[in-house]
């Protein structure tokens, strides 16, 4: 293959998970060696025939069992959880550049890096897991994620609003948290993954903050009044609860204004 959206389509609706992984770094490496082409020859297929492993079995937020950190096998099921979300974020960072055509070739290039640093944490969860003989698969998770996809699968800024600038940047307010906890519990294997998962999801954040700026203006509409109304419309319980990490969402492109917004009851 030697076009984007091929590959894209062969990710969502063909390939075994270790195809997924492997493909999602070939392309990268194409990419950034000028070896892909960014124009799409066919329509995208629905999004209700994308495909997923069999395993995890998902289960709604609700019935997902609640395990602390020092409890037998918590961290282990914390991590497992984690392996999930970044799974999906691979979908995800695959699904916006499928699903959205005709769009400037860096927001491509933005998003098929996304892909390709999520499926390394991936990776990287999945070993750490496997050291702790689980592997992915092994248990239930969260079932609600890929749902915020098929909500925004007909508008590229209702996407950008709901899923690095409002799913993806919660993490940035709970992960240096939990950062803290591993530190006391001495775990430095857990704190230098958690660390890189960061470092790294801050800057898949302002990359959904750029864009959903840029595509705002350019359709004619006032960013910060648009995220707003978008939020209001697509996330459930009318915005996200706080507390927010006003440091880390300045760096990923909030506005002082937005975090304002989101601040108040």
């Amino acid at each position: 293959m030697d076009n984007l959206f091929e590959f894209a389509q062969f990710f969502l609706y063909q390939a075994s998970t270790d195809e997924q992984l492997s493909l999602t770094h070939q392309a990268w490496r194409l990419l950034s060696n000028g070896e892909l082409q960014l124009s799409a020859n066919q329509p995208a297929l629905p999004i209700t025939q994308v495909k997923f492993p069999d395993r995890p079995e998902l289960l709604p937020p609700r019935l997902m069992p609640n395990r602390k950190l020092n409890a037998p096998g918590g961290i282990a099921a914390f991590f497992h959880a984690i392996a999930h979300i970044e799974f999906i974020a691979i979908y995800l960072a695959w699904d916006i550049i499928y699903r959205f055509r005709n769009l400037p070739d860096t927001f491509y290039q933005d998003w098929l890096r996304v892909a390709d640093e999520e499926a390394q944490h991936f990776e990287l969860i999945r070993e750490h897991l496997q050291g702790m003989g689980v592997n992915y698969g092994d248990l239930p998770a969260h079932s609600g994620l890929w749902s915020h996809a098929n909500d925004t699968k007909d508008d590229v800024l209702a996407r950008l609003a709901l899923v690095p600038r409002c799913l993806e940047a919660r993490g940035l307010d709970v992960t240096p948290g939990l950062i803290d906890k591993f530190k006391q519990l001495g775990d430095t294997a857990s704190v230098a993954l958690l660390n890189r998962i960061l470092v790294d999801e801050i800057g898949h954040v302002e990359r959904g903050s750029f864009w959903f700026k840029t595509l705002c203006i350019h359709q004619g509409f006032e960013p910060e009044t648009q995220y707003r109304q978008l939020i209001g419309q697509y996330y459930l319980g009318g915005k996200p609860k706080g507390p927010f990490n006003h440091k880390l969402r300045l760096l990923a492109g909030f506005s002082a204004t937005e975090l304002e917004w989101l601040e108040r009851n």
